[in-house]
């Protein structure tokens, strides 16, 4: 058995850095095994649900509890009974080549800060990787169209929208602009804002936090898959460490996707993963939609406002709970061969 290393460690946001990484290091050794048969086990296991070849990223709900799935270059629904539907076919639709990461985001309501607009209800975009990086938009008829052009010199790793409104109801973007993170702004016309050019290395399913999640609520929350470590990135730039993972990392390894639990959340939802082949790599993945059931949440104390932070490799997963400060636990595992990417997602309350 591989022993399993779980961080119970304790991060306040004003530690100096020589207290915090003395903490954190200590916290991990007490709290790392060696493994063998006293290790305990996890009281989660994501699990295959839905074969989708070329699957990157899924993005939702919406209202009718369904999700929309980036694979294989192309969109599809993936509806409340588990049927996958094309989605933005045909001229005017949506597609893009194979082998990027163009993750996706659910834009949601509300009045964008600074203009006359917001964003149109169910509306998908999409990131658009290459040497002309972007972003598509792709409404609720299907129809896509290039939504806004990014630098070229930057590479589009991360998309979310900002539902909270601390970054005016925007959409919210990282880009790696070589050792260096980019954080961007983007409103309902298109218009860029940056946040900031020097943020650390992240990546992968970035998400904003919930007004609840301590003082990071409202910030944009962001993995870093080489670091090992979770950032929040507040509106005027400034990044702190929200809590190291504990979990193995490295590119390809470390923490790659996060999604927080939604109000109302019970034994009856569960939680969804992409999960990619990626032909050569040491933990190839599955090409399949992942699941980690509800029960088995509701069994590692997961509720409402936690964030749910998965490894790229095996899906090694952690839940973080922030109030006056924040605690990390490890509550489940993916398959070994797993190679996870994008967002967690959670079906809506009562399904």
């Amino acid at each position: 058995m591989v022993g399993r290393c779980v961080e119970l460690g304790v991060v306040k946001r004003r530690l100096t850095r020589a207290v915090f990484f003395a903490l954190a290091g200590s916290v991990t050794l007490a709290a790392c095994t060696s493994g063998g048969p006293s290790a305990p086990a996890l009281p989660g296991q994501w699990v295959r649900f839905r074969h989708v070849p070329g699957v990157v990223d899924l993005a939702g709900p919406r209202g009718d509890g369904s999700f929309t799935v980036a694979a294989a270059g192309r969109l599809f629904i993936l509806g409340t009974s588990g049927a996958l539907t094309p989605f933005a076919r045909g001229p005017g639709g949506y597609s893009t080549a194979m082998g990027g990461e163009p993750y996706i985001a659910l834009a949601g309501s509300g009045r964008v800060a600074g203009a006359q607009c917001s964003f149109p209800q169910g509306m998908i975009f999409a990131l658009q990787p290459g040497r002309r990086p972007g972003i598509v938009g792709i409404g609720a008829a299907g129809l896509a169209r290039r939504f806004a052009a990014l630098p070229a010199t930057e590479v589009p790793n991360g998309i979310t929208f900002d539902p909270i409104g601390h970054f005016g109801h925007k959409l919210l973007v990282t880009a790696r602009n070589q050792a260096k993170t980019a954080v961007l702004a983007v409103d309902c016309t298109g218009r860029i804002q940056t946040i900031t050019t020097h943020a650390p290395a992240m990546e992968g399913g970035i998400t904003v936090a919930p007004a609840s999640f301590g003082s990071y609520g409202g910030d944009l929350i962001a993995p870093s898959e080489t670091g090992g470590r979770i950032f929040a990135v507040r509106p005027d730039g400034t990044v702190a460490t929200l809590a190291v993972s504990g979990l193995p990392r490295g590119g390809d390894i470390g923490v790659e996707s996060t999604g927080f639990v939604p109000p109302g959340f019970s034994g009856s939802g569960s939680a969804f993963l992409a999960d990619r082949y990626s032909k050569g790599n040491k933990h190839p993945g599955t090409n399949s939609i992942l699941r980690l059931p509800g029960p088995e949440l509701v069994k590692s104390g997961v509720r409402a406002g936690d964030l749910l932070v998965a490894t790229e490799a095996s899906a090694r997963t952690i839940v973080i709970r922030c109030a006056t400060s924040c605690t990390v636990r490890h509550i489940a595992d993916g398959p070994a061969i797993t190679h996870a990417e994008g967002h967690i997602v959670f079906n809506p309350p009562g399904q």
